[in-house]
């Protein structure tokens, strides 16, 4: 339905959240400049017919695949005749997406009233190259040129352009309860929850008939650390927006009636319109949302 099935984005050295069925990890984008002549810069006539050669390319390779599969086919038993038809599977979900690439190609792209962004080098700089890339998934999310979007903030060891800090990221992650460290690591987070909130206030202030885009989009930002001193990861401090679920509340949950985390990303995709029961760990929808 968009020309961007997801979009896999990172401000922090390449790391990916997105994965393969088979779990290879998705290359990120991590330059805002690409990503914008990715989504909104039409090329040339000759590069439009160059990227759709290469695609049907790539299709004539698979339909030589194909051919060999079925001589194959006749010859494997049970047990491969099965892991034959997921390989299958892969490649035919593989070719819908080549055809409906080819079809993309051929189609104009949206125009925004925004120039193309000029890449952040300095890594010290996290408030600019967090901003640069949430403006730009705005857009993305706001010309429906995609729907699914997973981003990597940022989050290394520098010690980032802000007052009152003046030791490392990781460093002042690893506080061990001093004081002094705490008071410098919240004021990084601060700055990372004013960033969500631009970008929460600008899908919010976006309308679409009655309703504004944050009603529409489901949000999940969350950390892969509960204590990132004790490198803990139970307990997880998660916030969850928009998608027209119930908010401004806090949900504590303790002992056995825990429910697993990927309960939440099963909501997720039942709101999205998809019958998931069930997602890695998930078994059910998460509770009081």
């Amino acid at each position: 339905l968009t020309r961007y099935p997801s979009l896999s984005l990172s401000a922090n050295h390449g790391v990916s959240l997105s994965v393969t069925r088979s779990g290879v990890k998705v290359p990120p984008e991590v330059s805002p400049s690409r990503l914008y002549e990715k989504l909104f810069l039409e090329g040339s006539a000759a590069q439009k017919e160059k990227q759709v050669k290469r695609l049907q390319d790539g299709r004539s390779v698979m339909d030589l695949v194909m051919d060999e599969v079925k001589q194959v086919e006749r010859k494997v038993g049970r047990e491969d005749h099965e892991t034959l038809e997921q390989y299958l599977t892969s490649v035919r979900d593989f070719e819908k997406r080549m055809i409906s690439a080819e079809e993309w190609a051929n189609k104009p792209k949206p125009k925004v009233d925004v120039p193309k962004p000029k890449d952040i080098e300095d890594r010290a700089d996290f408030v600019g190259r967090m901003r640069l890339m949430y403006d730009l998934m705005f857009l993305a999310i706001s010309t429906d040129s995609t729907r699914l979007i997973t981003f990597t903030g940022s989050g290394s060891n520098e010690v980032v352009s802000l007052d009152g800090v003046d030791d490392g990221w990781h460093n002042l992650s690893h506080h061990g309860k001093d004081p002094e460290k705490l008071e410098q690591l919240a004021i990084i987070e601060k700055e990372e929850f004013v960033l969500f909130a631009e970008f929460i206030g600008k899908l919010k202030a976006f309308r679409e008939g009655e309703h504004s885009l944050i009603d529409q989009t489901a949000i999940v930002m969350g950390s892969s650390l509960g204590n990132a001193s004790s490198h803990n990861n139970t307990n997880l401090p998660i916030v969850f927006a928009g998608g027209g679920f119930k908010h401004g509340q806090h949900l504590a949950f303790e002992g056995k009636e825990t429910p697993p985390l990927a309960n939440l990303f099963v909501s997720c995709l039942q709101h999205m319109g998809l019958e998931a029961e069930s997602f890695s760990s998930g078994n059910g929808k998460m509770p009081g949302i």
